[in-house]
């Protein structure tokens, strides 16, 4: 049998917003891996997959990840080993391996670190992936804001890669939607301020789940919020088409 490694995205969180793919692939697979911070935790994703899944319980595996490391490298890398070893194994036992993982496998994913450490550890190993709606779909659906039209650029920024790449992206045209900022939340509202933005930018977190936050156009943004918090600062627009 060919080893296979489907990542599956889960959405963010609300589990009507998985599609049917991700659901019959989870159904059908052997073991469902899904990432957390320790072994005693059931996070978004196992959530979801629970939701779904009549008896998943007896096939998920839940696989440590150093999900929130970001200081040091080497306990990060040495959790991608320790988990690549052992999806491994279930990859030789079972033949498949579903990776359930929050949002899209092909966003910001845990799931592309595991499939770089798979490859020289299962000879002939094929990967492949499920989308899923992200967080900024979730949000611009819930908030009724408009992602992009016409000619605009779509700008996405994790914020752990500083406050200053968001108040450089803010400084051009079209959307820009930031990931990951809760920490950050108050050089956030300061970029926002200073370019000018602050009056048209929501932001959420907890999508779809019971301590869900969204707060419209305007609405101060202070902190400290989620770490999983999503902003949207949608782009200016006078006139319908203006963009065409």
């Amino acid at each position: 049998m060919t080893p296979r490694l489907t990542g599956v995205g889960m959405g963010p969180g609300d589990p009507e917003l998985v599609t049917v793919k991700a659901v019959r692939v989870l159904r059908e697979a052997a073991v469902v891996v899904v990432p957390v911070l320790d072994g005693g935790e059931t996070g978004r994703a196992e959530a979801t997959v629970l939701h779904h899944v009549a008896g998943a319980a007896a096939k998920v595996e839940r696989v440590v990840f150093a999900l929130n490391e970001r200081e040091d490298r080497a306990r990060r890398e040495a959790a991608w080993d320790a988990a690549g070893t052992r999806v491994a194994e279930l990859l030789r036992e079972h033949g498949s391996v579903a990776f359930a993982t929050i949002g899209d496998p092909n966003v910001y994913s845990t799931f592309t670190y595991l499939a770089q450490t798979l490859a020289p550890l299962v000879p002939g190993l094929v990967v492949e992936t499920v989308p899923g709606i992200t967080a900024m779909q979730d949000l611009a659906a819930r908030s009724g804001t408009v992602l992009a039209e016409g000619t605009e650029p779509l700008t996405l920024v994790p914020v752990t890669a500083g406050a200053e790449v968001l108040r450089d992206a803010l400084a051009g045209p079209g959307t820009v939607v930031a990931y990951k900022f809760g920490r950050l939340a108050e050089q956030v509202a300061a970029a926002l301020r200073d370019t000018g933005r602050d009056g048209s930018a929501v932001w959420g977190s907890a999508l779809g789940l019971p301590d869900e936050r969204i707060r419209p156009a305007g609405h101060p943004l202070t902190g400290p919020l989620p770490y999983l918090s999503t902003l949207i600062a949608p782009a200016t627009r006078t006139r319908r088409g203006g963009k065409l």
